[in-house]
C-alpha cells in the first residue's frame, strides 16, 4: 500500500472520528524506531482509531478467523497481520517481529481478543515474546469509550465519545531469562498495568512477581 494512499485513509479516518465520536488524542508515539503498541481491546472500532490516533502508519496483528477471504486481502494489504490461534503462530510473529526490526509500528493487543464485558482482562505471553526477540520498547495505550460505541455482538455503533491514550515507552531488560515463560508473561502483566493506569481503570488480577522495567529513553 502507498504511503500517499494510507496518508488518504487516515484524514478520513481520523475527520469521521472527530465528527461522529469526539475522538481525541492523549500523549505520542516516538517519531521513529521499531516499537510496539499494546492496548486494551473491547470493540472493532480499536484498529481504525488506533491507526488515525497515530503520526506514523502501523501493522496489526489479529484474529485470522475473523474475515472472508476477499475482505483478508484488503485487510492484509492495509497492515493487518493474520494470527491464527490456538498455537503458536511462528509466521505471524515472524512478520512482526521482521518489520520492529525494520523500524517499524507493529500494534498488539496483549488479551488476544476483545473484551465481552469491557474490563481489562490478562495478557498472553505473545507480546513478551516479540520484546525478548527485538529488544524493543512497548508504547501502552488505552483506548475509551470503544466499548460503549460498539461492543462484542453489537449490530450497529451508538454514538459516544472515544479518545486514546499513549502512555511513555517501555523498555525491558533482556538478560539470560529473557526467552522463559515468566519473562514473556511479566512483560506482559507490567504493560497491562500501565494501560490500566492509563485508563483509570483496575488491572487485570496477576500473580507474578515483578520484573524489571524502565521507562524507555
Amino acid at each position: 500500500m502507498s504511503s500517499v494512499a494510507y496518508a488518504i485513509l487516515w484524514v478520513l479516518a481520523r475527520v469521521v472520528a472527530r465528527l461522529l465520536f469526539g475522538f481525541r488524542v492523549v500523549g505520542t508515539v516516538p517519531k521513529r524506531g521499531g516499537l510496539v503498541v499494546a492496548a486494551n481491546h473491547a470493540s472493532y472500532f480499536d484498529i481504525p482509531l488506533l491507526g488515525c490516533g497515530m503520526a506514523r502508519r502501523a501493522w496489526y496483528l489479529g484474529r485470522s478467523d475473523l474475515f472472508m477471504p476477499g475482505v483478508k486481502g484488503i485487510l492484509q494489504w492495509l497492515g493487518w497481520i493474520p494470527l491464527k490461534l490456538g498455537r503458536l503462530d511462528r509466521k505471524a510473529f515472524d512478520r512482526a517481529i521482521a518489520l520492529i526490526k525494520a523500524g517499524k509500528v507493529v500494534v498488539i493487543f496483549p488479551e488476544g481478543g476483545r473484551s465481552l464485558d469491557g474490563r481489562l482482562r490478562n495478557a498472553k505471553a505473545g507480546l513478551g515474546m516479540i520484546v525478548a526477540q527485538t529488544g524493543c520498547p512497548v508504547v501502552p495505550a488505552y483506548l475509551k469509550g470503544t466499548f460503549d460505541v460498539l461492543p462484542a455482538g453489537a449490530k450497529r455503533p451508538r454514538f459516544h465519545p472515544v479518545s486514546v491514550s499513549f502512555g511513555p515507552p517501555l523498555s525491558f531488560s533482556r538478560d539470560g531469562n529473557s526467552e522463559t515463560k515468566q519473562f514473556y508473561h511479566e512483560v506482559s502483566r507490567v504493560v497491562m498495568e500501565r494501560i490500566a493506569a492509563l485508563g483509570g481503570v483496575a488491572p487485570p488480577q496477576h500473580h507474578h512477581a515483578s520484573a524489571g522495567v524502565r521507562n524507555a529513553e
